[in-house]
């Protein structure tokens, strides 16, 4: 889902967390389930993408934001590079089918994220760094059903309950997303671990449509034990299906994109 995703689960999930593309529903009927889901798995993918957001992370500690630019290709590559603030500047995250790396530019170092790390924050946000290698599809990795289809709080959605398939390499028990009737598009994903606890919740926000897209360009992540903190991510500008070089995603000119 959502890449910072598609910032953003996949929310994001971030780069996943960070890439919309629409396309046709094109439903056999409105309980086509199978349908519906696939158009959800579509709007976080493109062929490519390029955009230029904030990120905002509200903690108990602090609060800080930055500038970031994104880079993707399919749904195997993608490049995030911060901009601002000055003393961040530069550090650099790449990631190429499940691996990834960050360069630090005061070290001028690259260094490979662990397997033990991946569970790990990206950036001090709430968003991890699995989220940012999320490949799930709803299509392939969960079991979806409708589990309410009308009105509710004056919108007319539905409520898709994933449950992922014994197989499938997955991190949550259960996702529900609420989904608007009229757009098709996500108002909120909910997830919950194996023990059918809530986690977190991604509240898609300012749907605009650009094209023949509607694009939620705020995502905002909030963890149901610490309400009062969140992350924040706002696009700027959103580029879809540009001709990118493959070489942008390599090791090799990651220390050049700053």
């Amino acid at each position: 889902m959502l890449m910072l995703s598609q910032l953003f689960s996949r929310a994001l999930y971030l780069t996943s967390i960070f890439v919309f593309c629409f396309t046709s529903p094109g439903f056999a009927a409105e309980t086509d389930v199978s349908s519906l889901m696939r158009h959800i798995d579509r709007l976080w993918r493109a062929d490519s993408s390029r955009a230029l957001m904030s990120m905002t992370v509200k903690t108990h500690r602090y609060e800080r934001s930055m500038t970031l630019e994104s880079w993707s290709k399919g749904k195997d590559k993608s490049l995030i590079i911060i901009k601002a603030p000055k003393k961040d500047k530069g550090i650099a995250t790449l990631k190429v089918d499940k691996k990834m790396w960050n360069y630090l530019p005061k070290i001028n170092r690259v260094t490979k994220v662990p397997a033990s790390m991946m569970s790990g924050s990206w950036m001090g946000s709430h968003f991890t760094n699995d989220d940012l290698v999320q490949e799930n599809t709803y299509e392939d990795d969960f079991e979806t059903q409708i589990t309410f289809s009308g009105q509710r709080d004056g919108q007319r959605i539905y409520e898709v309950t994933s449950i992922p398939k014994p197989t499938a390499a997955v991190v949550w028990g259960k996702v529900v997303m609420i989904i608007d009737q009229a757009r098709l598009t996500p108002l909120q994903a909910i997830y919950y671990d194996e023990d059918s606890t809530k986690i977190r919740t991604m509240f898609f926000e300012d749907i605009r449509k650009q094209g023949k897209r509607h694009i939620p360009m705020r995502m905002r992540l909030v963890p149901e034990e610490k309400p009062q903190e969140s992350t924040i991510i706002e696009y700027q500008t959103i580029e879809f299906d540009i001709a990118l070089k493959d070489n942008l995603f390599s090791l090799q000119s990651l220390k050049k994109q700053r």
